[in-house]
């Protein structure tokens, strides 16, 4: 239906308003408001139209209410589309890599009035009509305009305002009113237990800072501080849940940034409904979640992290979505953003909905949400959830209950197009971008180019080191002797992708239990078992992760609906692996050997790999030839092993630079008498230089080789030599 100023099949120029609820509708001059002409009524439920000697397109109108009063309006109808014809043809193409400049609730001026801009893709609705507290939520009143070639419904209402409640509301191809959606590019949501969305300007593009972009580099050291945000720390004030993001920024950056770590990576702080899907059931893929507080708090909370020079990475949820009415469900009446048929468009394991990677406009609609949480916030990088589930089409499911690719394969051929684009996009857009793919599979050439025929990742996490060295130290260190491979397979395929090693909060969870608490024997060596486990894991090549709470050791299994236990670190034993792991990622940070070539398999050299006996094992890292090697060396029995002779490469004199059986740590302080040896030129481990060493039971010990004036200290007796936490 013609809605506003038109000329008719006879020329002549006329006004239609649809205006439900007045009894009566004037046509008004714009500047004095002088009645032009009083609209006529053509149908009871609020249908009205004016006849005018020209075409007039500048008008108000004054409306008596059925309700009682009047008031006077701008019409919308009187204003031209604001959405360009190459814009509309690119997103039909699924060539416009940022739909969110076109799409979602844009606040703007038109015929030089301000309002919003209202747009939606919705290519098989009846009708759509955009709601909200600015018309008393009528869905007979706003009715939108369709640009059929894209599918695309557009509105501008003047007179709202950034800030204003909306949603859509969407009838199917019969008329049937399918109910109010959320709007899918929405940048701000409502208060997390509503469900509308929020009027919000699109934000500048923020730059990221060029020492951003080389603490990202593969040469640079990486150690990653994963937070689930609302059970990290929870407000003192009991009548609240959440901190918000400037508490945030002013606690958790300055605890991430003592102990050492190089960048925070938050469970997906996208708008999701459920608080119990932490973030992986995203509604709002465009919204920061307002638990929190307003989109610009997590901006201010970037740049404090920016500032502290700690890097953020945000996870991010492209596979699938939840089944919420207000969200992406049938969004037009029918499947639009999830695949029709449930053999391929749904996940049964979490009872959620999988995108369809077939249609270019869904693919365009991920791409630019990635873009926004890089451009508008300045994030260092993404982890990218579930890969695996996105890769094969039979994923978790039985024979029969998938279907098979073009090819008869298992693979989703349009999943893997969709993240080679988006890698390729992000390298383009925003080189020096961390994008890490949480993949679970032998699916080859991750992190490989994807000119090379690669899926262009930068780093993969390497769950088969996280599955074989969280199954062997949780055995009781007499079996270890038997499963001595579980701890040096990753070796094996360490180098044939760039890896992140994850401890995540996967691992203490869903009735596994604590870090802590995997550990075996008497609580002593649950923690001299934790400590070493912390040593092998920062010596091995590959960049750092660790979930918010291993670092205090904490013995419960991680709950999202309270706090950390932080009273734990009352407990010296605590306290100890919390100063462990400063340490650790302090010696990451100050030792080049251990990852400006982490990889590259020329910077990992096996030393002793066969101890299985003494479930033993030793190994060197190297960095340039520049950088000064070290020597990492586990003992994952509790016996003290007394003068073990271990090879080196060069004479000198060797310092023991860390050991995690160390008092300062809670351990029983055995290590190098006066924390040094000297190489003797008697052959082991294939090396013509060899030094005997006293190892601790349960223990990982780093030794380097010392320049003539330095040494270690006789007062030490293998402590550590770092300061202390404030």
């Amino acid at each position: 239906m013609q809605l506003g100023p038109y000329i008719d099949s006879k020329g002549n120029a006329r006004v239609r308003v649809f205006q439900p609820g007045a009894l009566t509708l004037e046509l008004l001059q714009p500047e004095n408001h002088l009645v032009i002409a009083r609209l006529e009524r053509l149908h009871p439920d609020g249908l009205y139209e004016a006849s005018t000697k020209t075409l007039i397109v500048d008008y108000r109108l004054r409306a008596r209410w059925e309700s009682g009063g009047e008031s006077v309006f701008d019409d919308p109808y009187r204003h031209p589309s604001l959405l360009s014809p190459r814009e509309l043809a690119e997103f039909a193409a699924g060539r416009h890599i940022r739909p969110q400049r076109l799409l979602g609730a844009e606040p703007c001026s038109s015929l030089g009035v301000t309002g919003v801009r209202f747009a939606v893709w919705a290519p098989r609705a009846g009708a759509v009509s955009v709601v909200g507290a600015f018309n008393f939520w009528n869905e007979r009143q706003h009715r939108m305009r369709l640009h059929e070639d894209s599918g695309i419904w557009e509105l501008f209402v003047p007179g709202v305002t950034e800030g204003a409640l909306y949603k859509f509301a969407i009838h199917d191809a019969s008329g049937v009113i399918r109910g109010q959606k959320a709007d899918p590019f929405a940048r701000r949501s409502e208060a997390y237990s509503g469900t509308a969305s929020v009027v919000s300007r699109l934000t500048e593009r923020v730059v990221r800072p060029g020492a951003r972009v080389e603490a990202n580099a593969p040469h640079a050291p990486i150690s990653i501080y994963e937070v689930h945000l609302p059970s990290w720390r929870r407000p003192k004030d009991s009548l609240r849940q959440f901190l918000d993001w400037d508490e945030l920024a002013a606690e958790l950056v300055p605890y991430a940034t003592q102990l050492g770590f190089t960048h925070i990576e938050l469970l997906p702080p996208a708008e999701h409904p459920f608080d119990g899907s932490w973030g992986y059931q995203p509604v709002g893929l465009y919204a920061p979640t307002s638990r929190h507080g307003e989109p610009a708090g997590f901006g201010r909370f970037v740049s404090a992290c920016h500032q502290a020079g700690l890097g953020v990475i945000v996870d991010w949820v492209p596979g699938h979505f939840p089944n919420d009415t207000h969200g992406l469900v049938c969004f037009d009446g029918a499947p639009l953003y999830e695949y029709e048929d449930p053999r391929e468009g749904v996940h049964q394991d979490w009872d959620t909905l999988i995108y369809d990677f077939s249609k270019p406009q869904v693919r365009s609609f991920l791409i630019g949400s990635a873009l926004h949480w890089l451009e508008s916030y300045g994030i260092d990088g993404m982890r990218v959830d579930a890969v695996a589930s996105i890769l094969y089409r039979d994923y978790s499911r039985r024979e029969g209950e998938w279907l098979p690719n073009v090819n008869g394969g298992r693979e989703n051929l349009e999943a893997i197009m969709f993240l080679r684009q988006l890698n390729s996009v992000i390298a383009a857009e925003y080189p020096g971008t961390l994008m890490i793919a949480e993949e679970s599979t032998a699916f080859p050439k991750v992190t490989q180019p994807v000119e090379a025929g690669g899926l262009g990742f930068s780093y993969k996490w390497n769950m088969g080191w996280m599955n074989d060295s969280l199954r062997y130290i949780a055995r009781s260190p007499e079996h270890r002797a038997y499963h001595h491979d579980e701890i040096t397979f990753s070796l094996l395929y360490a180098f044939s992708e760039r890896y992140v090693l994850p401890i995540s909060h996967d691992e203490v969870v869903h009735g596994k239990g604590s870090l802590i608490g995997k550990m075996p024997k008497t609580r002593e060596q649950k923690f001299a078992n934790l400590r070493a486990y912390l040593g092998y894991m920062f010596g091995h090549p590959g960049k750092k992760l660790l979930f918010m709470g291993c670092e205090l050791a904490q013995e419960r299994e991680w709950n999202h609906d309270t706090e950390l236990d932080w009273s734990r670190l009352n407990e010296p034993l605590n306290a100890g692996v919390q100063r462990l792991v400063r340490d650790l990622n302090a010696m990451l940070r100050e030792t080049p050997a251990l990852y400006r070539c982490d990889v590259d398999p020329h910077s990992f050299e096996w030393i002793e790999v066969t101890d299985r006996q003494r479930s033993l094992i030793a190994f060197m890292r190297r960095g340039h030839e520049i950088d000064r090697p070290i020597i990492v060396i586990s003992n994952f029995t509790p016996a003290t092993r007394e003068g073990y002779r271990i090879g080196v490469p060069a004479a000198g004199v060797y310092r023991e630079r860390l050991n995690t059986d160390s008092a300062y740590y809670g351990g029983r302080n055995i290590g190098l008498k006066f924390g040094a040896a000297t190489a003797e030129a008697i052959p082991a481990h294939g090396r013509p230089y060899s030094i005997v060493l006293r190892l601790p039971p349960l223990s990982t010990v780093f030794v380097e080789p010392v320049g003539p004036t330095e040494g270690g200290d006789p007062r030490d007796s293998g402590a550590a030599r770092h300061g202390r936490l404030v």
